[in-house]
């Protein structure tokens, strides 16, 4: 299969190795995986503020960048859900026929990362191994957007080594929310304390999830008050092999010796 990367705005700028997870697994499993240069933020920030107009161009990239692959990935729901559920807004209201076709084309086979590999590519084992204690949090987008239920975690459960526990009041939101964590920074500040909260309750090392942009917030916060929790990406885990080990920076790693 030929598969096309998305790698995210904030993956790209920030968190490079995310998207190298997310290819080191794909092509453990066979497959190949392109990167189109060419290619651009989704829109997904233009949408949320009211500038849908301005957005058009960067979909009008997407499905042209896009259309040749025979799936899309991506390391973020969030993403994902936005080419799956705005691009068509976008298209319709301001696009031509023509793009409102190739929009849906490209867009049904756009897809988060756990949702390849399990509803496409039909695996859950990928030959990972990350010897941790890990607790999971499902992000808005793909809890409620994309609706990847279970499919992370079942990912997660095949994992050779890992202890993976259960995070209280798993479905609220981290606080993140894109420009709502700097519109409304009191409130955002408030529902990630108890996302903390929950994730510390665990005992857990690391917690994980689909979209960098909540392990950013949830991360930042953690390391705030030096809580010796880690963040990772669900590819990050799904990437480590025995061979391969995740490395844990020397820091954290003192800090993992004392709670394991």
């Amino acid at each position: 299969m030929k598969i096309g990367l998305l790698i995210t705005c904030l993956a790209d700028a920030m968190f490079p190795d995310v998207g190298r997870a997310t290819v080191a697994v794909l092509e453990r499993l066979g497959h190949t995986v392109a990167f189109p240069a060419e290619q651009s933020c989704c829109g997904q920030m233009h949408v949320n503020t009211g500038y849908q107009k301005a957005a058009l161009p960067l979909v009008e990239r997407y499905a042209d960048v896009f259309a040749p692959y025979d799936a899309v990935v991506a390391p973020s729901g969030s993403c994902v859900g936005s080419v799956r559920h705005q691009h068509g807004l976008v298209a319709r209201r301001f696009g031509s026929t023509g793009l409102q076709d190739a929009v849906t084309d490209v867009a049904g086979k756009t897809y988060e990362l756990s949702e390849l590999l399990v509803d496409v590519l039909g695996v859950t084992d990928v030959g990972a191994y990350f010897p941790h204690r890990v607790t999971y949090h499902p992000t808005c987008h793909s809890l409620r957007m994309l609706r990847v239920g279970d499919k992370p975690l079942s990912l997660l459960r095949a994992v050779d080594g890992i202890r993976l526990v259960d995070l209280p009041d798993a479905d609220q939101c981290c606080g993140f929310g894109g420009t709502f964590a700097v519109k409304n920074a009191d409130t955002s500040t408030a529902m990630m304390t108890d996302k903390m909260r929950h994730v510390l309750d665990t005992g857990a090392q690391f917690c994980s999830a689909g979209d960098s942009s909540c392990l950013m917030h949830i991360g930042g916060g953690l390391s705030r008050i030096r809580s010796g929790v880690g963040t990772v990406h669900l590819a990050q885990i799904l990437a480590a092999t025995r061979d391969r080990p995740y490395a844990v920076d020397q820091a954290h790693a003192t800090t993992l010796e004392g709670r394991a």
